[in-house]
């Protein structure tokens, strides 16, 4: 019975390790894509490539000039911007899908993410779930639309430095300016107003021994930061709406 039950294992062991194996006809750029994938993005199969729709996420903590505790789940932005630059890029592509679930982090790494999410030519939609908190906010407002799930949320709040100290007046004008972009940033790619903004980041009581407020799903769109509540069926749906009303923009330019 021992022998018998050895050889069961044995098995066993011998088809998990052949299901876990590469197949040996992979090209070798293709078998080094799927190595990558799954050490690097914690993925087990590479997303189709026949979808005109780009998916992109941006989860964790978003990593800018210094590298985080490899503990922390990140985003970095020297990844995400040669995505969007290969989306916008490659013909095959006619929308893309931006998925937040972030906490927030660099201040200038996610005003970059922003900023190239905005200048896109083809049509974007950000979908927040979770929570799209702090510098996560010009993010999920940087599309052409903007929809967030009715149980996230999005904490709005002033610029601080974690951990230092503030010895210059210089530094206080940096901070002041910087913000000063973030409130036109978010003011101008969303319905917003600068005063409600403002009001927003700086009011007190809301969070514990902190400034900002929490804001939620329904009152993000009621304040006009986001358009919509809803989640990915919503996304996909506006999107292939928005592809469509593009192709017949270009169709009607090239009639006319």
């Amino acid at each position: 019975m021992t022998s018998h039950s050895g050889d069961t294992n044995h098995e066993f062991n011998a088809k998990t390790s052949e299901e876990n194996e590469i197949p040996e006809n992979l090209p070798l750029n293709e078998e080094a894509q799927v190595v990558n994938t799954i050490e690097q993005l914690g993925q087990t199969a590479v997303p189709s490539s026949e979808s005109n729709i780009f998916c992109m996420t941006i989860i964790g903590q978003i990593e800018g000039h210094i590298v985080l505790p490899p503990q922390n789940k990140t985003t970095k932005y020297e990844h995400i911007i040669p995505q969007l630059v290969a989306a916008e890029q490659n013909k095959s592509i006619d929308a893309l899908l931006i998925v937040l679930n972030t906490v927030g982090g660099d201040v200038e790494a996610g005003l970059a993410i922003a900023e190239m999410i905005a200048s896109l030519t083809k049509p974007t939609v950000t979908v927040v779930i979770g929570g799209g908190h702090s510098i996560g906010v010009p993010i999920a407002v940087a599309s052409t639309y903007s929809i967030i799930a009715e149980s996230a949320t999005m904490t709005i709040h002033p610029i601080r430095l974690n951990g230092l100290v503030i010895g210059v007046p210089q530094t206080f004008e940096y901070m002041e300016k910087m913000q000063e972009r973030i409130v036109r940033f978010v003011t101008s790619h969303s319905r917003i107003s600068e005063e409600k903004f403002k009001n927003l980041m700086f009011q007190t009581g809301e969070l514990n021994r902190d400034i900002g407020t929490a804001v939620g799903g329904l009152d993000a769109v009621e304040y006009g930061l986001m358009d919509e509540v809803g989640g990915i069926g919503k996304a996909l749906a506006k999107l292939n709406l928005m592809i469509d009303e593009q192709k017949r923009t270009l169709l009607q330019g090239r009639v006319q």
